[in-house]
Order: C-alpha cells, then sequence, then structure tokens
C-alpha cells in the first residue's frame, strides 16, 4: 500500500508515535550528558515517622530490637489455669421479648452472647450470673447461665 492510502486518523497516530520515540531518545541523551543515572540518586531513605528523605538515617539514633520477643503469626489461645470452667459475669444487655443478650465476663471483660434457651433461671440487665462458655454460630455463646447467689 502507498501512503496516498493513509487516512488522517493514522496519520495522526504515526506522527504522535514519532514525536514519543523522538522525545524518549531526548530526555535519554539529557540524562546521560547529567549524569543523573547513578545509583546513589535513586536511593530513598525512610526516617523514624515514616517519611520519604533523601539523606541517610543518623547511626547514633538507631535503636536495637530484640527480634526473639516478637511472635510471627497468629495468637494462641493459652487454657485458662483454673480447672473450673464456670465463669462469673454481669449481664450487660438482655430482651426478654426477642429472648437473647450479652453478658460481660468479669475476668477478662469479654462480651458473651447469651440465647434465652441457655437460660435456668430468668435473668435482668445489672444480674451478676455464672455461666459457662462454649461456641455458637457466630462465636462464644453463654452456657448454662444461673444467677449467681453469694
Amino acid at each position: 500500500m502507498g501512503r496516498s492510502q493513509e487516512t488522517s486518523n493514522k496519520k495522526e497516530v504515526k506522527n504522535k508515535k514519532d514525536k514519543k520515540r523522538k522525545d524518549k531518545a531526548k530526555k535519554k541523551l539529557i540524562r546521560k550528558e547529567t549524569g543523573k543515572s547513578s545509583f546513589e540518586d535513586m536511593i530513598a531513605y525512610v526516617d523514624e515517622y515514616g517519611k520519604i528523605s533523601s539523606t541517610p538515617p543518623d547511626p547514633a539514633r538507631k535503636i536495637q530490637v530484640d527480634s526473639t520477643g516478637i511472635e510471627l503469626g497468629a495468637t494462641k489461645n493459652e487454657p485458662s489455669q483454673k480447672e473450673d470452667f464456670i465463669r462469673k459475669g454481669v449481664v450487660t444487655f438482655f430482651n426478654s421479648s426477642k429472648g437473647f443478650g450479652f453478658i460481660r465476663d468479669m475476668e477478662n471483660n469479654q462480651s458473651v452472647f447469651v440465647h434465652a434457651n441457655n437460660l435456668s433461671e430468668i435473668i435482668k440487665e445489672n444480674n451478676i450470673v455464672t455461666f459457662e462458655i462454649g461456641k455458637g454460630p457466630k462465636g462464644l455463646t453463654a452456657l448454662k447461665v444461673k444467677l449467681f447467689k453469694g
């Protein structure tokens, strides 16, 4: 095909590609002349606040970290020290019409879901109760919930 059959759109695309190629070659020549392509000019440092800087950090301000104290991975749930699995807590919320609520464990301040089917006695908010913890479909559930008499 001869150049006479080129459309104006094809000519524009070709001209843009030629211009881009020439600009790239010009920039490369400028970089070569100024000598700014050294590795030291490309290095960036991060200071103690997380900001990127061109100056290296001060070795006098370096902090040594003990790597043996760092745990990798998920934390392991250690079993409780006590043999007794009965816990004590305060009822923070209970809706008797819907039949569920929450108990705040006194030992570790953990919120535990309670359902009306797991109640031995009727409970209200701010009651102190004893209960056992079990696994529910969405997390921890209080089982065998009784009012604390003591």
